[in-house]
């Protein structure tokens, strides 16, 4: 089949390597234009641009996919199929109407399930078990096109929103290279969504990362695993911001009474914070201003002493 690959973010990129070491022909890569990035605002590309370029790929950057130039360009590379994986821009329906077989898209979720932009950190955040990747058949409401495959990936307890998404960028390619196989012999079936289970899973906000001690421990873990890579959860100590990267659920710890937010041992390599349900045990934290490091380092250069409480400004 001739194919037209969409793509633009990190998560796209074993796709795009999918396809190029495939049998299937790729007419055209589709990412977002360059931007300038970094602290030197210099001018660079995307990683499915990189890529791209690394395989000699035709490449086509527009500012808007929408337009009149970029449907008449999209309109001559005379493709069966359309692939569609973290891109960035909406289509419309006259692109999606494009491709003589189907638009279809790479989704990190088990549709209906985080529909939206950020599915793999709720899914850790809400202490989801498992998760998976979904094959659909794109539609101009968002991720609620009809299934074409699905698989399952199991999320473990330490599991961050950073290591699930590597699990699923991998299993992403696999099965994006199955459903070509399904589409190519005309063996395929798309299942409607059950709009019932439906499940949003909106855009990264700062204020998500922000830790409140008067919750259970296991839902303050799960908000600083899937807080990663950004915004990061964080907390106040002395007045200032303090990130939070690494944890573990400690239920118990006897003969305390727990203040949320409370600093109740602070030894070894952790620091013990009272939660109103358990209590949390910070491996690796960052306060404003200084370094990212393990709890152990952070006792000893802070001086932190058991009975502060963190959240207090």
């Amino acid at each position: 089949m001739r194919i037209v690959f969409f793509g633009s973010a990190h998560f796209a990129v074993p796709a795009l390597e999918a396809l190029i070491k495939s049998q299937q022909e790729l007419a055209c890569v589709v990412t977002q234009p360059d931007k300038k990035k970094g602290r030197h605002l210099q001018v660079s590309g995307t990683d499915v641009k990189s890529a791209a370029v690394l395989a000699k790929l035709k490449i086509f950057q527009p500012e808007n996919i929408k337009s009149k130039e970029s449907v008449k360009f999209l309109k001559s590379l005379d493709a069966d199929l359309f692939v569609i994986v973290a891109y960035g821009q909406m289509l419309s329906q006259e692109v999606l109407d494009i491709p003589k077989i189907m638009p279809i898209n790479i989704h990190a979720s088990l549709l209906p399930r985080y529909r939206g932009a950020a599915p793999i950190n709720w899914a850790i955040i809400n202490g989801d078990k498992k998760s998976g990747v979904t094959i659909m058949f794109v539609t101009l409401k968002m991720d609620s096109g009809p299934i074409i495959l699905q698989s399952e990936t199991k999320i473990e307890e330490q599991d961050t929103a950073v290591i699930l998404e590597e699990n699923l960028r991998q299993s992403g390619a696999k099965l994006l290279l199955e459903a070509l196989k399904i589409i190519d012999e005309k063996n395929y079936r798309l299942v409607e969504q059950d709009e019932d289970k439906v499940v949003y899973a909106p855009k990264m906000r700062k204020e998500v990362g922000l830790i409140d001690w008067n919750t259970p421990a296991v839902n303050i873990h799960n908000q600083i695993r899937g807080a990663l890579p950004w915004p990061i959860a964080f907390s106040s100590y002395r007045g200032k911001m303090l990130k939070i990267f690494q944890s573990d659920v400690l239920p118990l710890f006897p003969n305390h009474k727990p203040v949320p937010g409370e600093v109740v041992r602070a030894d070894k390599d952790e620091i013990i914070v009272a939660c109103v349900r358990g209590f949390l045990a910070i491996k690796e934290l960052q306060l404003e201003a200084g370094k990212r490091m393990p709890a152990r380092n952070f006792i000893i250069g802070h001086q932190l002493v058991v009975g502060e409480i963190l959240g207090i400004k």
